[in-house]
């Protein structure tokens, strides 16, 4: 057995459920909780300077997402692991996740004792998606990259946002299922408008509408 604990961080917005991770975790022997948080703004500055091994996340907090803190703490030091802990079987959550870096995406409902087995999966290197979700995830990177030519351009994120405004969606709708800053939607729109050579939204919604099916 390994003498150096697996360093993890929680991020949850509820004090109780914070309480009863580190207690479970704690209680298995090899890992050490180093610090906690309920708010994605003071885990996204805290975790890269503790430098945890795995960064346990909420996917849904008052003051942003899971996957947001995942995407910066991940661009600030590739090393630590994420592993995504959500009480919602969402299959853009899911994506969002592992398009950020995330190495393990489980559902609250799983059993304590395969919670600790993924954090010490997640820490040694390995990715862990919850069994129940993994046909989801392969059936939509399965039909993907099967879009029309004229959305070649496109990145895969800047489909999906796509398919969205073709769905009339406002850009706080489109963060708010993509689990992404507003802010950042708007950057995403106009990169969109500028690959696809158009200068308003409701052109790319009419073209969108023509082309995804």
């Amino acid at each position: 057995m390994s003498t150096t604990p697996i360093r993890v961080y929680l991020l949850d917005d509820h004090e109780v459920v914070r309480g009863g991770l580190r207690a479970l975790l704690e209680g298995a022997g090899d890992v050490e909780v180093i610090g906690e948080s309920g708010s994605a703004v003071d885990a996204t500055h805290r975790i890269p300077a503790l430098r945890p091994d795995v960064a346990i996340l909420d996917v849904r907090l008052p003051d942003g997402t899971g996957v947001e803190v995942c995407r910066a703490i991940r661009a600030v030091d590739p090393t630590i692991r994420a592993l995504m802990l959500t009480s919602y079987a969402d299959d853009e959550a899911l994506l969002a996740a592992v398009m950020a870096g995330a190495s393990g995406y489980v559902l609250k409902e799983i059993r304590s004792s395969d919670l600790v087995s993924a954090v010490r999966l997640v820490a040694s290197g390995k990715s862990l998606i919850d069994p129940s979700m993994t046909a989801t995830l392969l059936e939509r990177i399965r039909v993907g990259p099967t879009s029309p030519p004229e959305l070649a351009s496109l990145t895969a994120q800047e489909r999906v946002l796509l398919g969205h405004i073709a769905e009339g969606m406002t850009n706080r709708q489109i963060a708010e299922v993509m689990f992404l800053a507003e802010k950042t939607v708007k950057n995403y729109v106009s990169s969109v408008l500028s690959k696809l050579g158009l200068e308003r939204r409701t052109q790319a919604a009419v073209l969108a509408s023509q082309l995804i099916r």
